[in-house]
């Protein structure tokens, strides 16, 4: 165990504890291949006997990674905090990022101002990558990580300008407009023909896809401006829409509301209005959260996977960043365990070095093999298909995106380049399946 007193253990008493170079040590903490399994057990007792902590500012220095991801939600503060959505998507994004041993940087768009604060900060090199989601059509956000080379997967189908120029987005999104064609239809199978819609703001693609898949459903292309309401995706916005749509349509039978949280505000208004659901007025949500289960009656919804889609945001990303690292060490000739030798502010080359010299390129000393371009920067960790890449392995019924198959791909699926904007030809957008519902609201 360290001294309790003493000076932090450095990695050249980790060698000379382990008795191997400093090279060794630097490729079994930094996980590089080649060492026989022998050694790094010494190595790692080593490691746990002198309480030996790698200097993560050193290392983002040399390896330019910092291990962290930043989380950007376009929205208040009080709104995330309030809204079971955010809750969720962040619960999968959170878990995700854990298991990759990667840290999550939360923030906020309060004011107009703020975006200034979040641009310099993408900017300033403080974190890897970045998970944007609930963005508004003129959000500065996306055009900001891209003038900072920043690898980026977005929450929602991109809306804002600029976003159909090559090299497409990544982002995560569900089937919000063959979701709201399911139930309108349900609405219409029970005998339902006077349907209202409450929406959420129509700068969100979300809302906009819910809304143009309520009108293919009802088999027209105009909506009836007196059974449309903009409820803002909150519980107060749809009590207000609700009582706006029985001031403007009082013959209404059916609403259809684009969030379960707008539904549940949308049945307060109808309770002290005196009208009974379903038998006066049926109603539909979106996202099947919380909210569904605790509304009075239960609420028939159109389910999505939010913490799924949250998973595989994170996941998007975390290929996507492997990618980018494995082009950058065929790039440069140097594995990634070669700069974070220096953590401890040590020289490569100085004659004080124990790891300079033939044993960081022979490939023999101490049993670790350093020649092979295939053993640095394989990834095999995080590349996989199996553990990471597939859309499928949590069920989450994505139909497309992240590849189900053999790790990363070829050679020149990861030339990405240094932008950050372009992807291999295995990352794609994820588009996960809507499933209704059905509970007593209708």
């Amino acid at each position: 165990m360290p001294e309790p007193n003493g000076g932090r253990p450095t990695l050249e008493a980790v060698a000379a504890r382990a008795g191997v170079s400093r090279a060794t040590v630097s490729r079994v903490v930094n996980g590089g291949a080649g060492v026989r399994e022998a050694v790094q057990e010494r190595v790692r007792q080593a490691v746990h006997e002198l309480g030996y902590v790698p200097n993560s500012a050193a290392r983002t220095l040399v390896t330019r990674r910092t291990g962290a991801v930043a989380v950007v939600i376009a929205e208040p503060e009080a709104r995330v905090f309030t809204d079971p959505f955010f809750g969720r998507q962040l619960r999968g994004i959170s878990r995700e990022l854990a298991a990759a041993d990667t840290q999550l940087l939360l923030m906020f768009v309060e004011h107009r101002a703020d975006y200034d604060r979040i641009g310099r900060y993408l900017a300033g090199g403080h974190v890897d990558g970045a998970l944007m989601f609930s963005l508004h059509r003129d959000d500065p956000l996306p055009a900001m990580a891209e003038r900072a080379g920043l690898p980026t997967v977005y929450g929602g189908r991109p809306g804002w300008a600029g976003a159909d120029r090559a090299p497409r987005p990544l982002y995560v999104d569900t089937d919000n407009r063959d979701g709201a064609r399911q139930a309108v239809r349900h609405l219409l199978d029970r005998g339902r023909r006077r349907i209202a819609v409450i929406t959420g703001p129509l700068d969100q693609t979300s809302a906009v896809d819910r809304l143009d898949g309520y009108l293919e459903a009802l088999g027209t292309s105009e909506p009836d401006p007196r059974l449309v309401a903009d409820g803002g995706f909150t519980a107060e916005g749809g009590e207000r829409a609700m009582a706006t749509l029985l001031d403007t349509a009082p013959d209404l039978d059916a609403v259809f509301v684009c969030s379960d949280l707008m539904a549940n505000g949308a049945l307060r208004t109808l309770r002290a209005r005196g009208r009974r659901v379903p038998d006066d007025v049926a109603v539909v949500g979106y996202d099947d959260l919380e909210p569904a289960a605790w509304a009075d009656p239960p609420l028939t919804t159109v389910r999505q996977d939010v913490e799924e889609m949250g998973r595989l945001m994170a996941r998007l990303l975390l290929r996507l960043l492997d990618t980018r690292r494995a082009g950058g060490a065929r790039g440069s000739g140097a594995g990634d365990d070669d700069g974070a030798e220096l953590a401890d502010g040590a020289g490569r080359g100085s004659g004080a070095d124990p790891g300079s010299g033939a044993d960081r390129g022979s490939g023999v000393d101490d049993g670790a093999d350093r020649g092979s371009g295939a053993d640095r920067g394989s990834g095999a960790d995080r590349g996989s298909g199996a553990d990471r890449g597939s859309g499928e392995d949590r069920g989450s019924g994505a139909r497309a995106g992240l590849s189900s198959g053999k790790g990363r791909g070829s050679a020149a699926d990861r030339g990405t380049g240094a932008s950050g904007a372009a992807a291999a030809p295995e990352l794609a957008p994820v588009i996960t399946e809507a499933r209704l519902v059905v509970r007593e609201s209708t």
